[in-house]
């Protein structure tokens, strides 16, 4: 019922993990390779006998839509090389497949970022769309590509019963692959052709976040929040996010306070919420830093870890411990758990 379809390039380091942990769920498993130069096409091989060789030609889409093209099952299943199948609900995805009414629809899996910031090695949670009809979806896009529905209208994007681990932007695997450089030169030749999409420039901006040149993402991320047209599109919460941390990283903070702007959209938001409480603490305003990083405990989901959790209350000792509050800034130090950090400033205050 289901193939999986990737394309692939010099992976063989995480390759067998990734296939190791979906051919047990699929039904067909399709490799497009644009070049190895490792033992990658070896490594698909013991996985599968359709492997094919695809002349890159700086157009993921391109490549996506070969792979698809060669999946001999309707429904596609989209894995990168570096994405590893923690969980998968075998009911919930066959009854998936198996709904007419679904085959306009676009169903979006968990993925699981792991990566490391100033607090820490942390996770990062989004939806992402990834299982679909190929008879009604397609990729658009020659770098961060998107599906697209083949009538150019709108479609619903259920979440399904599947679960990824993603380590591509772990510091080792972004050293080995050189990823964020390859996808500032590919967004700069795309974006000299669509200088007015805000999507391209919001992927250009976290390129440069990732890469923590926040003076030039703070460049395509404003270009882009003016070009948005809808705020409720997906990607515009982490743009208008990244590019508050971008403000604070710079220690921007009478700029940062533009975020409050967009508290009508986010406001049942714990990611959002975080942020605006960080920029009140950095702009002193300790009251309603406290409140709101306290509001962020109230709320569910959120897609960084500990959120609406341990990294509020931290946030909260820390405003005590500033006002030199200790008792307090310990009370709430000691309501984190186990967190690192806030176990460090304990001893200290001690």
């Amino acid at each position: 019922m289901i193939s999986l379809c990737m394309i692939v390039k010099n992976e063989e380091k995480v390759l067998n993990l990734c296939l190791g942990s979906i051919k047990n769920f699929v039904d067909e498993i399709i490799v497009v390779d644009t070049g190895s130069t490792d033992n990658t096409k070896y490594t698909a091989l013991r996985y599968t006998d359709k492997v094919f060789d695809y002349d890159w030609c700086d157009d993921f889409s391109k490549a996506r839509n070969f792979s698809i093209s060669k999946a001999k099952n309707d429904w596609i299943l989209v894995l990168d090389a570096d994405e590893i199948v923690k969980q998968f609900d075998r009911n919930s995805v066959f009854e998936f497949c198996s709904c007419i009414e679904n085959q306009s629809k676009v169903g979006r899996l968990k993925r699981i970022n792991q990566y490391e910031d100033s607090y820490g090695k942390r996770r990062y949670i989004e939806r992402i769309s990834r299982l679909f009809n190929k008879n009604n979806f397609c990729y658009s896009g020659s770098i961060h590509e998107q599906v697209v529905y083949k009538n150019k209208g709108n479609y619903d994007t259920p979440n399904i019963g599947i679960t990824i681990d993603h380590v591509g932007y772990s510091k080792e695997v972004l050293k080995r692959t050189n990823k964020i450089q390859r996808n500032i030169i590919m967004l700069k030749k795309e974006i000299i052709k669509n200088e007015k999409d805000p999507y391209i420039n919001y992927q250009l901006g976290k390129s440069y976040f990732l890469e923590k040149d926040y003076k030039n993402a703070i460049l395509y991320f404003k270009r882009s929040i003016l070009l948005v047209d809808n705020f409720n599109y997906e990607y515009v919460e982490d743009l208008v996010e990244s590019y508050g941390y971008s403000l604070l990283n710079l220690n921007k903070f009478n700029e940062a306070a533009i975020i409050e702007t967009y508290k009508r959209y986010y406001l049942n938001s714990p990611d959002y919420n975080f942020l605006l409480a960080l920029v009140y603490m950095n702009n002193s305003k300790f009251q309603q830093a406290a409140e709101t990083f306290l509001r962020c405990t109230e709320l569910k989901g959120g897609r960084i870890e500990g959120i609406t959790s341990y990294l509020p209350l931290y946030n909260i000792g820390v405003i005590f411990e500033c006002l030199d509050l200790k008792k307090e800034a310990v009370k709430y130090y000691s309501m984190c758990g186990n967190y690192e950090l806030a176990q460090k400033r304990i001893s200290e205050l001690k």
